[in-house]
């Protein structure tokens, strides 16, 4: 067996132990055992000098890229979402949940249709395609941000039905506005099909938001972004979720979106609930400059994506440059590692803890960070 030591950990902020660990790794490059150093021992091996090993990341909320809009997805489009795909696991991303925002029905059951086609395509060394995201209809008015107002929809079973029959076991995550009058029917059909709920773009009080995550709704979709803010008298969604202690936090860590003030602040709260996403649109991949957004126009500037009406839309950044980020504004690499590789995983019930993400993993499909004059760099583990 070979060995690998000095070997840091992520975890949530205040839970990283400085103590190194040694990795065994088997004939065929697997991770076998995953062990803490014994202080003032000498443990034979390939020293990482305190590099962190962790799992490549999984984003749950990404909305295209190389100019692909997932709910305009066409059965041509596959060669281009195969090349998407490519891309993603060079930016070091296992598996997404592509999101679908909201569309017509007609499209949104062909965007599905053309997902599952391409999950039949799946080899080794490409980003894998999770159960869809469905980021609406379901939406409060006020608080929709860049859905086009014309395809909302009022929650109702023959409502999601005509949306998703078929299609239940290739959906994973629907984000939906729990306090409209019919959401409650949805999220008990959405648990019993095992799919997660989340809260967004939503108006919901503190107590509105309590009774939806007593009914199973487990995460909140761009926390601060279309949604009631923290405030003292006023704790939203936002900070129900936080004295709950269970509910995933998803956090744009561009900086745009939320404040890096606040985005370490909420770390803080939250340190095991926050869960790093990049919100990437169609352009993710391409440069910066006007590009088409279903009928519109998205100004992409520094990766941040506008209409031109200035609502922000979402990013073209990769979920990693969000960690790299979050490390430099809070000093905690490791948290920061941990909230786009192992918490992601959590939510959709892949991994409960790290070690379950590593072991039997191949050290070619992990990746290995290092901090160099103060910045967070990785790279492939192998």
């Amino acid at each position: 067996m070979r060995r690998i030591t000095d070997v840091r950990l992520p975890a949530p902020l205040g839970s990283e132990t400085k103590r190194p660990h040694w990795i065994g790794l088997n004939d065929e490059g697997r991770i076998v055992e995953i062990q803490p150093q014994i202080a003032g021992e000498t443990c034979p091996g390939s020293s990482w000098h305190g590099d962190w090993l962790s799992p490549r990341s999984v984003d749950l909320q990404i909305n295209g890229g190389l100019g692909l809009a997932f709910p305009e997805l066409s059965a041509a489009d596959l060669p281009r979402l195969i090349a998407l795909l490519e891309l993603l696991w060079a930016d070091g991303v296992e598996a997404i949940a592509p999101t679908l925002v909201t569309c017509g029905i007609a499209p949104l059951r062909q965007a599905l249709a053309v997902l599952h086609q391409a999950r039949l395509q799946h080899q080794p060394g490409r980003c894998r395609l999770l159960g869809a995201h469905l980021e609406g209809p379901f939406l409060a008015e006020a608080r929709r941000g860049a859905h086009p107002i014309e395809h909302l929809a009022t929650p109702s079973l023959e409502a999601l039905e005509q949306r998703i029959r078929g299609f239940e076991s290739e959906i994973a995550l629907v984000t939906l506005a729990p306090e409209l009058a019919g959401a409650d029917v949805l999220i008990s059909a959405l648990r019993q099909r095992n799919i997660t709920v989340a809260l967004g773009h939503s108006a919901a009080k503190a107590e509105q938001a309590g009774q939806a995550f007593e009914q199973g709704v487990g995460m909140l979709t761009h926390a601060f972004n279309a949604m009631p803010g923290l405030h003292h008298r006023a704790p939203g969604p936002l900070g129900e979720a936080c004295r709950r202690g269970d509910i995933a936090l998803g956090l744009i860590a561009d900086g745009v979106h939320v404040a890096p003030t606040m985005a370490v602040l909420l770390q803080r709260l939250a340190p095991e609930q926050v869960v790093l996403v990049s919100d990437a649109l169609a352009p993710y991949g391409l440069a910066d400059g006007e590009h088409r957004w279903d009928e519109r126009v998205l100004l992409v500037q520094n990766g941040t994506c506008r209409l031109e009406d200035g609502t922000l839309a979402g990013v073209t950044l990769p979920q990693l440059e969000g960690v790299k980020r979050l490390a430099a504004w809070s000093g905690a690499a490791g948290a920061a590692i941990w909230g786009a590789t192992v918490a992601p995983r959590r939510v959709i019930g892949t991994a409960g803890a790290l070690n379950d993400a590593l072991l039997g993993q191949q050290l070619t499909n992990l990746l290995r960070w290092s901090q160099r004059e103060g910045e967070l760099h990785w790279g492939c583990a192998a």
